[in-house]
């Protein structure tokens, strides 16, 4: 298995099963998250797919999502 860490290639790790928004476009306008095998998240741009990965625990997720669903981040639309 391929060690997981931020910045990694986006392709380096194929057992990683990414998933894109249904609400992306055709340009490939939106990022891919993948689930990581300790509950963490990867997550990349979809038109890149082989540049950086960021990776983000489970708890970093977890806040990120539950402000996400709060609107904190409604002004970046």
């Amino acid at each position: 298995m391929t060690a997981i860490y931020n910045g990694m290639p986006g392709d380096s790790n194929s057992e990683l099963i990414w998933k894109k928004s249904q609400r992306s476009g055709p340009q490939g306008n939106c990022v891919e998250v993948a689930k990581l095998a300790d509950g963490g998240v990867a997550v990349r741009n979809s038109r890149f797919t082989d540049g950086p990965a960021l990776v983000f625990t489970k708890a970093e997720i977890e806040a990120f999502l539950g402000g996400v669903h709060d609107g904190e981040f409604d002004y970046l639309a």
